[in-house]
């Protein structure tokens, strides 16, 4: 078995240098995205993909578990090409570095977890519970808006010029971590912004950003708008079917925009799991943090303060969800929300909806 070294930070000038250092008795290697793999995660992957390919020169494959939902991320991944293979299981042979990235130990929503393989490294911006000790090398950096920064941080520092159409994905990628409400910059990403687009394709990144949508997705959007529901400062839409997962994160992004709503969580089932993502204003609480709440003990959720996603496993394949289901999940977001009312007003109006029909 490769034999894990104790690092000493000051034999040492970079973050990257300590990550080569330990990977360096290895083989091969597999770097891990969470699954559903966004922007983000594509593009951790892919700079730490291209960093052992240069440096270390060794067998390297970059790996995730399900789809692609979103159409402009699925676009990106046409266009520009990552070399990511998105799997059911994984095989690791002995000898291999397993590098997560844009996912924290704790989540179960990866191929390791799912295995119970502890990876060599961690490289993620999420809020976290913490990571084992027995992890060799950890970069977890909550303040910084995009896990693909510490990548391309990675890869200036080893001066390695990303080809044009990798910085354009991480650039797309800081993009999709900074929309609405996680606006934050930290001093790094500040520094990457310039470094990345001096390399990037506009004219890729333009397209990415305006992806062809199918048609069942405005029929989805319709459903939407129709299902939402505001309490007080907090908005919920449970979609009564959905074509596809990426409607749940869309809606969500777009209810936070309305006027007087500072919480939103937006929900659909999708094949036989329940999938939700979650939205929050600034200071106005932790998107993770009230995902977790609602469903404890129902399934897992995490991610950022104000983006957050979350899933309740197996609930059935099924045209509309069960009451049981809708009213328990109303009840719990109201009380991690902190609203007392419990009887909502529609977004659009009934009559509104009957006399457009």
């Amino acid at each position: 078995m490769p034999r894990t070294r104790t690092l000493n930070r000051r034999t040492t000038t970079t973050r990257s240098d300590l990550l080569l250092t330990v990977l360096a008795d290895f083989d091969r290697f597999l770097v891990v995205a969470h699954d559903n793999p966004d922007p983000d995660a594509i593009t951790t992957g892919w700079g730490i993909f291209v960093l052992i390919e240069e440096k270390l020169k060794r067998p390297v494959r970059l790996v995730g578990g399900g789809a692609i939902v979103r159409a402009e991320n699925r676009h990106m991944v046409d266009l520009l090409g990552p070399p990511i293979e998105l799997l059911e299981d994984i095989k690791v042979p002995t000898g291999t570095a397993t590098i997560l990235v844009d996912c924290g130990l704790d989540s179960t929503n990866h191929l390791l977890a799912r295995k119970g393989i502890v990876p060599v490294a961690i490289i993620d911006h999420h809020l976290s519970n913490g990571h084992p000790s027995h992890v060799a090398y950890r970069d977890i950096r909550p303040r910084v808006a995009a896990s693909a920064s510490i990548a391309a941080s990675y890869l200036r520092e080893q001066r390695i010029a990303p080809q044009p159409k990798l910085a354009t994905a991480m650039l797309y990628a800081l993009r999709t971590e900074t929309c609405g409400y996680e606006t934050h910059h930290s001093r790094l990403d500040r520094s990457i912004l310039p470094w990345l687009m001096a390399r990037a394709e506009p004219e890729l990144l333009a397209e990415i950003e305006n992806a062809p949508l199918p048609p069942e997705y405005f029929g989805d959007m319709v459903l939407a708008l129709q299902s939402a529901f505001i309490f007080d400062d907090a908005a919920l839409c449970i979609l009564p079917r959905a074509s596809g997962p990426e409607i749940v994160g869309e809606v969500a992004d777009l209810l936070i925009r309305c006027k007087g709503v500072r919480r939103v969580l937006c929900g659909a089932i999708v094949g036989e799991d329940m999938l939700l993502s979650a939205r929050t204003e600034k200071d106005c609480g932790s998107a993770a943090k009230l995902v977790q709440r609602t469903l404890e003990g129902l399934g897992r959720g995490g991610g950022h303060a104000h983006r957050a996603g979350g899933k309740i496993a197996n609930v059935g394949r099924g045209a509309k969800i069960r009451d049981a289901l809708y009213d328990n999940l109303r009840e719990r977001w109201l009380t991690a929300c902190g609203v007392n009312r419990r009887r909502g007003t529609r977004l659009i109006a009934k009559r509104a909806i009957v006399e457009n029909l």
